[in-house]
């Protein structure tokens, strides 16, 4: 795509408008499990019969869970430190996408917070990470040490930066007693593999892996089921149709939003997309570079985060990414994106019905 991407139409609202600044003190208020999994627990996610892992993952969280709730009630004085638990500090739930990890790191919130009457953090590991530079290292520790667990979500390590931020993050945590549960789509040993020189940082990765003991979930993307992987595109006319008829919809070229993408900072995303009704997107194409297409699979977290349906023209989003992408080291990623963003394009078709 060269040029500059044109603007979309007079009196539509659009999302490449927006630029959000969010105060510190609001990043950290707003670290609680996202509006699509606000009401989940553990007795909503259904185990599928042929996975067994899944219903151990369920068991399994939960027991973690009641340690931490238990693991407190001896503690004798704001200021002292929490007893020492037995075993990894924190649990983490390796799987593919779509099997429920998210639905089960939320339930684990819950039952800590809403049942238990503890406290917990909820965020993104790009939310954690963008948290350490808004406020400096020291005063994010400060902001997170009081929690009794921290719930790291989509949870990788894409530079060598991160994987030294993140390891000293979590030590500094786990040496104040702080709990610790993470999802991710990759081993905790095998992190940062096909994306920079992992080698050199064995010793922060496998830091990072010995807090942890994992637990797998196995199973098939529940978001299609069933359903093919992605709906076919909608007419131009009809994305502006329903970007002009619904209430708080926004109506944008697919490329603007790329474009736009790089002025703002991912952990900002969320707050871009805010509480918007429909993003309705002209044209989407498919996306080769690598930079656009992480900071496309951002967006298409925050999205999902918030049940924002899609309506789009163009490519359907099983297309969205080249071959070579979906080959690389991002490639779980870039599947993700396209199973989120293919289940919201359904829920934008549905809309325009």
């Amino acid at each position: 795509m060269t040029g500059s991407p044109p603007r979309p139409e007079a009196g539509l609202d659009s999302l490449a408008d927006r630029d959000p600044r969010v105060p510190p003190e609001q990043l950290v208020a707003e670290l609680v499990p996202p509006p699509r999994f606000a009401d989940v627990r553990f007795s909503t996610y259904v185990p599928a019969p042929e996975h067994p892992s899944q219903a151990e993952a369920v068991a399994g969280m939960s027991a973690f869970g009641e340690g931490v709730v238990r693991g407190d009630s001896a503690r004798k004085g704001l200021f002292r430190r929490r007893s020492a638990p037995s075993g990894p500090p924190g649990i983490y739930l390796d799987g593919g996408f779509g099997v429920g990890k998210t639905h089960l790191l939320s339930s684990l919130y819950h039952q800590v917070v809403t049942e238990g009457g503890r406290t917990a953090a909820y965020g993104t590991f790009v939310e954690y990470t963008n948290l350490v530079g808004a406020l400096g290292f020291l005063p994010a520790v400060e902001a997170l040490a009081p929690h009794h667990l921290v719930c790291i979500d989509e949870f990788e390590l894409d530079d060598p930066g991160d994987t030294v931020l993140m390891s000293r993050l979590m030590r500094e945590l786990v040496d104040r007693g702080v709990k610790l549960a993470a999802t991710s789509n990759t081993l905790p040993g095998a992190l940062g593999e096909g994306r920079f020189a992992a080698q050199d940082f064995q010793r922060e990765i496998q830091a990072l892996a010995g807090q942890f003991a994992v637990q797998r979930v196995d199973g098939e993307d529940y978001r299609h089921r069933g359903s093919p992987a992605a709906p076919e595109p909608l007419s131009d006319e009809t994305v502006r149709r329903v970007a002009t008829g619904r209430e708080g919809a926004t109506f944008d070229p697919f490329a603007r939003v790329l474009a736009h993408l790089a002025e703002v900072h991912p952990s900002r995303y969320g707050a871009m997309v805010g509480t918007t009704s429909a993003v309705c997107l002209q044209g989407v194409g498919t996306v080769s570079d690598q930079m656009v297409g992480l900071r496309l699979v951002v967006l298409a977290d925050r999205l999902y985060d918030r049940a924002i349906p899609v309506v789009a023209s163009g490519v359907p989003f099983d297309a969205v990414f080249t071959e070579e992408l979906l080959g690389g080291g991002y490639r779980k990623k870039y599947l993700r994106a396209v199973s989120r963003l293919s289940a919201l394009a359904r829920d934008g078709a549905a809309l325009a019905g």
